[in-house]
Parts: C-alpha cells; sequence; structure tokens
C-alpha cells in the first residue's frame, strides 16, 4: 500500500476517533464510484481508482447499469452500494426506487441483488445508518423522507417507515410544496436531519435504528431565512456545527448542535458569491476531515466557496473561490485522506481533481480529469480492516 496514504489515512481515523480504521485498498489506490443522470453518455454508476499520491483518477469504467443512479451511499462494511433510481414511474407507481449492489473486491463492478420502492417520487439523497441495518432515503418531488431495512446479505427490505411532508414556502415556483433534498444522521446515528427546499426548514427526526422508525423530534426542525431554500448540509467532525447550503439564495448557513436534544441554533449565514450571478445556485456541502474548512458548490458561477472553520465558534470566514474546471458543479467530495477534492462537472461531462492546500484550505491544479457522462455524485469506498 502506499505508504503516505496509508499514514493519513490511519491518522485521520486516530484523530476523529472512529470505531473503524480507515484505509485505502491493498495496491495503494482508493475506489471512486460516481453517480450519473443516464442518457447517451451514461448507462448507470460508473468506477474509476485515485492515485492517492498523485491525485491521478484512472479512466472511468461502468460498473452497473441503472437509471439514473443520481446518489449513492456505500455500505460501512464496503460490501454493498445503495443508488437511488430518480424517477416518478417505478413499477408502474407514482414513486422512484432504491437498487441495492454488491461490490466485487477484485473487479471493482457492481451486481445487483434487489430494488424496493422509495415511498415517493423522484428519490435524490440517500444515506446507510453507521450500523448499517437501514438506508435512509429523501424524495424531492415526494417530498417525504422513508427508511428501508437492510437484509444480512444486503438486499433491501420494503420500507419500515415513511413520513410525507406538508406546507410550502415563499417562492411560489421552487416552493410550492415540500421538497425533501437531502437526509443525514448526526454522528450518534441518534438524529436524522432533513433539509427541506420547499418548507425552509431542516427537519429533524429521531431515529431508531432497530425498528427502522422515524419519529418528530421536539424541536422538530431548524429554521433558515424564507425563501432559502435549503439543500444539502455537512456535520463538523466535532458533531457541535452543522453547515447547510440554502440552493435558491445562494447562502451558507452554520448552526450549531446540541446532540442530546437534537436541536439546531443559527450562528449566521453567509452568501457563496464572490459578486451576484443571475442563474446561479448552490448544491453540495463537503467539511474537510480536518474541520477546517468548509467548500460548498456553486452551478453558474461554476466555483468551489472556500470557508475557514473556527473550530471554537462555528463561525466561517470567507477564504475565496476557485473554478471546479467545467460547467455545474452538483457535487464533488474530499478523499478520506484529505488531499483531493474530485468535483464533478454535470454539463460537461467530466471529473476534475484539484489538490488541497493543508493550510489554506485553497485548491490548485493536479492536471488530472475524467469524463463522466452526467456526473452527479462522488463516493469513495472505505473498508474495514
Amino acid at each position: 500500500m502506499n505508504r503516505l496514504c496509508t499514514t493519513l489515512l490511519i491518522a485521520l481515523a486516530t484523530v476523529f476517533g472512529h470505531s473503524r480504521s480507515l484505509r485505502a485498498q491493498s495496491d495503494g489506490n482508493v475506489r471512486v464510484y460516481f453517480g450519473t443522470y443516464t442518457n447517451e453518455l451514461s448507462h448507470g454508476i460508473y468506477v474509476s481508482t485515485l492515485d492517492c499520491t498523485t491525485g491521478k483518477l484512472s479512466p472511468a469504467e461502468l460498473a452497473a447499469k441503472a437509471k439514473n443512479p443520481s446518489f449513492l451511499a456505500i455500505h460501512p462494511t464496503g460490501k454493498y452500494l445503495y443508488a437511488v433510481s430518480e424517477i416518478s414511474d417505478y413499477q408502474g407507481r407514482r414513486t422512484g426506487g432504491v437498487s441495492a449492489f454488491a461490490i466485487d473486491p477484485t473487479s471493482r463492478r457492481l451486481t445487483l441483488l434487489n430494488q424496493q420502492p422509495s415511498t415517493g417520487a423522484n428519490p435524490c439523497h440517500l444515506v446507510v445508518d453507521a450500523a448499517g441495518k437501514n438506508v435512509l432515503v429523501a424524495n424531492y418531488t415526494g417530498g417525504s423522507v422513508a427508511i428501508l431495512p437492510i437484509a444480512a446479505a444486503g438486499q433491501l427490505e420494503p420500507p419500515s417507515s415513511s413520513v410525507q411532508h406538508h406546507g410550502s414556502g415563499l417562492d411560489k415556483q421552487r416552493q410550492e410544496a415540500p421538497h425533501a433534498h437531502s437526509i443525514n444522521l448526526d454522528p450518534a446515528n441518534k438524529f436524522a436531519l432533513v433539509a427541506d427546499l420547499g418548507l425552509d426548514k431542516i427537519l429533524i427526526y429521531r431515529f431508531d435504528g432497530g425498528k427502522g422508525l422515524l419519529t418528530p423530534n421536539d424541536p422538530p426542525a431548524g429554521l433558515v431565512t424564507p425563501g432559502s431554500g435549503p439543500r444539502h448540509l455537512a456535520f463538523h467532525p466535532s458533531g457541535k456545527y452543522v453547515f447547510v447550503n440554502n440552493e435558491l439564495t445562494s447562502t451558507v448557513t452554520s448552526f450549531s448542535y446540541d446532540p442530546v436534544r437534537g436541536s439546531l441554533t443559527e450562528i449566521h449565514t453567509l452568501s457563496t458569491l464572490p459578486e451576484p450571478t443571475p442563474g446561479n445556485s448552490t448544491a453540495e456541502t463537503v467539511v474537510h476531515p480536518s474541520g477546517k474548512f468548509v467548500y460548498v458548490s456553486n452551478r453558474g458561477h461554476d466555483s468551489l466557496a472556500i470557508f475557514a472553520c473556527d473550530a471554537v465558534t462555528g463561525r466561517l470566514t470567507a477564504a475565496g473561490h476557485h473554478p471546479t474546471g467545467g460547467k455545474t458543479p452538483r457535487n464533488f467530495n474530499i478523499d478520506p485522506s484529505g488531499q483531493f477534492v474530485l468535483a464533478a462537472n454535470q454539463d460537461t461531462n467530466n471529473v476534475i481533481v484539484w489538490r488541497i492546500d493543508a493550510t489554506t484550505g485553497k485548491l490548485s491544479p493536479t492536471g488530472h480529469s475524467i469524463e463522466v457522462g452526467m456526473p452527479v455524485c462522488v463516493r469513495f469506498l472505505i473498508l474495514n480492516k
């Protein structure tokens, strides 16, 4: 295994107190899976490998055919991958689907295990709980969330819990109804946070992984400024803060998080743009493994906004912007070692790798990129020892 990559991964596991160790694959490369929107250039989920020293990606290969597998999640064991099927007509019903795949440790290919309905139209985000017992999915058009238990062999069981949201927001075109855009679990695996773009709320649910249930929390939600449209969020490694990007206003809101009550308290909100950019919208939020930096993607400005994070207060300070090297950076991710950003540019069908300065958080070119048709999700394979 590449010594630098191994050392960094083990150090991260130690610093953040993970119960499982992080490691690259035995050949020294980290495996990367890409979710896409399918068309003539994309036929499903693609896979590549990342060199932990240079940032070079191998050419993307088709790992499995699937329809609109726009968002992916990997099981804690590294044996299974789950993907939404962002559609609204699953098996003739007004719902989308979720697929379970087995990951071949050698070939990198995926084998379909089974599929289940997501209980709402156009599922766009999903996560696997820390115990590896449930998949939680957010349905955008359906305005709902659901839990699908995971069987012993990785297959998905029928939904055990489903919650329909109700209401609307200030923007009559984009917030005419609830739109659950993402679902995340807190570090303790106790609460699920759902960013609903249509309601201007981060809805909070108590999560019972043993029963596969979601129940409303008290308090029931964290709020953003009306008309903001919260989209995706990320926890600080300390678990003390949550950062939410607001799609409709191109802003990011910092919250303090109470892990006992499951409550959010707004700290402040900042713009993700250096100047007004008509038509821009934000997409993804990622916190650097060190906790020192927060990044948000701008679609339209086609950049990553960089923020320095105060670990004591949770406040962010704008630290610049960097072009993603393509159009419409729907999604991006930071490799487990914290050295590289992989920016997935949906409308230029490419993934470009940028090196991260560990001191400033700023990005510089690696010269490496690959072609992927309409990439919209980047996920690294993390294996247990």
